[in-house]
C-alpha cells in the first residue's frame, strides 16, 4: 500500500520535471500580425518569421521581436500612442545662426528580406537600441543639415516645404556632406563689411550630391513616413518677425493707399477728359451751328442780292421800257405835230382850193345839214383831212395817250 503511493509521488514529480523542462526549452513561439522574429536556435542557426500566428522555434531557441515599422517622434508634447523612441525636440540652427526647436515624425519601415534583418539583429539586438542609437540620432542630424541649407526668414517667408524636402531626401538618401562658403558684403548704408557664410551641399565631378551613407542605407532601412511639424524660433527671430510682419503690413497699406490715389487720379483725369470732351463737343456743335447759320445768311443774302438784283434789273429795264416808251411817245408827238402841221397846210390848200373853186360838184355833193349848210366846205375839209391821216397812218388820238 505505502509502495502505491510513492509511486503516484515519483509520477507526478516527473510530469512537473517535464513541464519546467518544456516551459524552459521554449519550443513553440507566437509571431503578432505587425511584426517579425528573429529566431536562434540551440545550434546557432538564426532566422526570421514574418508571417503571424504560432510556429516551431525549437528546443531552447531564442526569439526577439521587431515591429514592422519602428516610430520616431521628437516633441514635447504627451503622446498616448505607442512609440518606440520619443524624444525632445530638435534643437535646430539656421544658415543665418539664429536657433529654432522642431517637432518631427518619422516611421521607419524595416527591411523585408531575411538576410537584411539577421544583419539588423547581430548589429543591434533589440528594435529600442535599433531606435535609439542609429535612427534617432540620424532623423535628429538631417533635420538639422537640412536646417542649416536656409535662413531662418527664407524658412518662415516660404521655405517650410523647401526644408520638408532636404529632410526627406536625406533620410532616404543620405546624409549631405556640407560645405561652407565665406564672402564679405559691404552694407549700402553704413558701407561696413559684413561677413557672409552659405552652406551647401558638395557635388562631384558629374554634379551629383556627395552623401555620408549609413546603416539605414545599407540595411535597407526605407522611409515609410516623415513630416516637421512646430518650428518654434527663439525670439530674436520672433521679433524679427513681428517687424517684418509689420513692415509688410505697412507696405501694403502704403500701396493700397498708393493703389487708391492712382485711382482717383485716372478717376479725376477720366472725369476731366470727359468735361473737356463735352465741352469740345459742344464747341465742336455751336461751331458746326454757327457755321450753318452762316452758311444759311450767306445763301440768304446771296438770294436776296441775286433777288434785288433781279428787281433793279427789272426796275432798270421797266425803268428804261418807260424812258423809251416815253421817248418814243415824245417822238410820235413830234412827228405828229410835225405831220398835222403838214396836214394843216395840205388842208389849208385844200380849203383854198374849194374855197376858190365857184364851179359844181360833179356829181352833186350835198355837205352839211338839211338844205345845205354854210359849212359845208368845212365838213369837206374834214373829211379830206381824216383821209389824208388814214391815207399816212397817223393815230389821231397819239396825243391823249
Amino acid at each position: 500500500m505505502k509502495n502505491r503511493n510513492f509511486s503516484w509521488i515519483f509520477w507526478i514529480i516527473g510530469i512537473g520535471i517535464f513541464l519546467f523542462m518544456m516551459a524552459l526549452a521554449n519550443p513553440f513561439s507566437v509571431n503578432y500580425s505587425g511584426h517579425r522574429t528573429h529566431v536562434q536556435t540551440i545550434t546557432g542557426k538564426e532566422w526570421v518569421r514574418f508571417d503571424p500566428g504560432v510556429y516551431w522555434a525549437g528546443f531552447f531557441s531564442t526569439t526577439t521581436s521587431y515591429p514592422d515599422v519602428i516610430t520616431v517622434i521628437f516633441t514635447d508634447s504627451n503622446i498616448d500612442s505607442e512609440v518606440t523612441s520619443l524624444s525632445a525636440p530638435i534643437d535646430i540652427r539656421f544658415n543665418d545662426a539664429t536657433r529654432a526647436t522642431a517637432s518631427a515624425t518619422v516611421r521607419w519601415r524595416l527591411p523585408s528580406t531575411e538576410t537584411d534583418m539577421i544583419r539588423v539583429h547581430k548589429e543591434y539586438k533589440s528594435p529600442k537600441k535599433l531606435a535609439e542609437t542609429t535612427l534617432t540620432t540620424y532623423t535628429d542630424e538631417c533635420l538639422r543639415y537640412s536646417a542649416q541649407l536656409m535662413e531662418s526668414e527664407t524658412h518662415y517667408s516660404g521655405g517650410m516645404s523647401k526644408l520638408s524636402e532636404d529632410f526627406q531626401d536625406q533620410l532616404e538618401n543620405g546624409q549631405f556632406i556640407l560645405e561652407l562658403k565665406t564672402e564679405y558684403v559691404k552694407d549700402t548704408l553704413t558701407q561696413e563689411q559684413t561677413k557672409l557664410t552659405t552652406r551647401f551641399p558638395r557635388k562631384d565631378a558629374q554634379g551629383n550630391i556627395v552623401r555620408n551613407k549609413s546603416d539605414v542605407q545599407q540595411f535597407n532601412i526605407t522611409v515609410a513616413y516623415a513630416s516637421i511639424g512646430s518650428v518654434d524660433y527663439e525670439d530674436q527671430v520672433d521679433k524679427k518677425l513681428q517687424q517684418k510682419i509689420e513692415s509688410s503690413t505697412q507696405e501694403s497699406i502704403s500701396k493700397q493707399k498708393l493703389i487708391t490715389a492712382q485711382q482717383e487720379a485716372l478717376t479725376a483725369k477720366a472725369e476731366g477728359e470727359k468735361i473737356i470732351a463735352e465741352t469740345k463737343a459742344r464747341e465742336e456743335a455751336s461751331k458746326i451751328e454757327a457755321t450753318i447759320r452762316a452758311e444759311k445768311g450767306r445763301a440768304v443774302a446771296k438770294i436776296a442780292k441775286e433777288e434785288a438784283e433781279y428787281i433793279r434789273q427789272k426796275l432798270i429795264l421797266e425803268g428804261q421800257g418807260e424812258a423809251e416808251k416815253k421817248r418814243l411817245i415824245m417822238q410820235a408827238d413830234g412827228a405828229l405835230d410835225k405831220k398835222l402841221e403838214a396836214y394843216v397846210q395840205v388842208n389849208q390848200k385844200y380849203a383854198e382850193a374849194i374855197q376858190n373853186y365857184q364851179g359844181d360838184w360833179v356829181p352833186n355833193i350835198q355837205m352839211g345839214g338839211e338844205g345845205g349848210s354854210a359849212n359845208g366846205s368845212q365838213d369837206l375839209i374834214n373829211l379830206l383831212m381824216v383821209k389824208t391821216a388814214k391815207d399816212l397812218s397817223l393815230d389821231l388820238d397819239v396825243q391823249s395817250k
